[in-house]
């Protein structure tokens, strides 16, 4: 008999102990049980969660898919992941609740074990934002007449409202990014390359984020660091470029602490801004106070962002605004989650509550060949209590503080 044939399709393996999570085992109840009572009210009894975010925003476990799929089955009872045989214990170890590895001696048995998970459920959520085609035939095929149910916008709705537990991570995030800014900061001099000072960021921030969360798992905190023309988008990618005197940088710090993304953006100059440059970078410096006097609970996202547009329309830039002016934080990154309902733009109409976290971050990008050539841009985290917003980001923006003279 063919071995292969012999072999499980899945199997449990609780390897070692369970490892400290980012959040407490009270946290993670909490969002479960937010999650149930959404759930009944939907008529759905079984969740398969398929994205990084919301697998470790439920479980804590945050995966590496490396092509393969992972998920989680949440129901009346349990929450557990599904994991790839190549992780091992590891997933068990970092989720909040049970495990089950499948193997892949066979294609499918993904979707086969998440059959097992979800068998006898009549109605089940997916998140269709996430849900590719493909994986979306491959579920119906294996649950049969089962319902198939869209909540991505439910638990993005669960989301957007920040327990303490998050928010205090948050808050340390937006410490490490200072910490990011002023190493790079510090490596800023003529002649020295993009690269070299990104690193030099990157490197503070990872070391202050072992310091401080000494029981987590270490990855993705990143930098990007431009100049001159490289300031044009926002997420422009390092390059080796030397800077030179008169140069127009960009710093835009990013620690990652167990999913949970911070950022720090900020505009500088090496040596002294020419007039037309500094006029856009106060005009922006503006644009970003404004912006930040905004947030309150109570007001729309949209309406934020039409005051902003009024002021920079008013100052005769608004052709160069660049994105919208803020995001949701939480658990998200460049490659994964975004709070798509949480975003400061015309067509976002979400007003905002106490325990929401949003940047303020307008850009102003004016192309080669105009005056003040350059992308412009501050980046402030707030987050929106019972009266107001705190700014939790301490790093000094603006023409007084950020060109570089050494």
């Amino acid at each position: 008999m063919n071995g292969l044939a012999t072999r499980p399709e899945n199997f449990v393996c609780e390897n070692g102990e369970k490892a400290p999570l980012p959040f407490s085992q009270a946290e993670y109840d909490r969002r479960l049980a937010l999650l149930r009572a959404r759930m009944e009210a939907r008529g759905v009894t079984a969740v398969l969660f398929t994205s990084m975010h919301n697998i470790a925003y439920y479980s804590g476990f945050l995966y590496c898919a490396f092509g393969r799929p992972f998920g989680c089955v949440v129901t009346a009872e349990r929450c557990t992941t599904i994991s790839a045989n190549i992780d091992a214990g590891q997933p068990w170890r970092r989720s909040h609740g049970d495990n089950i590895i499948y193997t892949d001696w066979k294609r499918d048995n993904f979707w086969r074990t998440a059959a097992g998970l979800l068998k006898g459920h009549a109605r089940i959520g997916i998140e269709g934002d996430h849900m590719t085609l493909a994986a979306r035939s491959a579920l119906e095929t294996v649950i049969g007449t089962a319902e198939i149910v869209d909540i991505a916008a439910d638990v993005m709705a669960l989301r957007m409202i920040k327990s303490a537990e998050e928010i205090a991570l948050i808050r340390e995030g937006a410490r490490i990014a200072d910490i990011g800014g002023a190493a790079i900061r510090d490596a800023i001099g003529e002649d020295a390359r993009e690269i070299d000072i990104a690193m030099a960021g990157r490197d503070a921030m990872e070391l202050a984020i072992a310091e401080a969360f000494p029981d987590a798992e270490y990855r993705d905190s990143w930098v990007w660091f431009q100049s001159g023309l490289n300031t044009d988008g926002a997420h422009n990618p390092v390059t080796a470029r030397r800077l030179r005197k008169g140069d127009i940088l960009s710093l835009n710090a990013f620690p990652m602490i167990s999913g949970y993304y911070t950022a720090l953006e900020r505009t500088l100059f090496l040596g002294a801004p020419d007039a037309a440059s500094l006029k856009l970078w106060e005009t922006n410096v503006a644009a970003h106070e404004l912006g930040m006097s905004l947030i309150r609970p109570g007001i729309s996202c949209a309406a934020i962002c039409a005051e902003v547009n009024r002021f920079l329309a008013e100052a005769g830039v608004l052709q160069y605004r660049s994105f919208g002016y803020g995001h949701s934080f939480g658990l998200l990154s460049h490659y994964y989650g975004r709070e798509a309902g949480l975003e400061l733009r015309e067509d976002i109409e979400t007003v905002l509550e106490p325990g929401m976290v949003i940047s303020m971050e307008p850009m102003l990008f004016v192309p080669e060949g105009t005056p003040g050539a350059g992308g412009y841009r501050e980046h402030d985290i707030l987050v929106v209590g019972k009266d107001g917003a705190e700014d939790i980001t301490g790093f000094p923006y603006g023409p007084a503080h950020n060109i570089i003279t050494g």
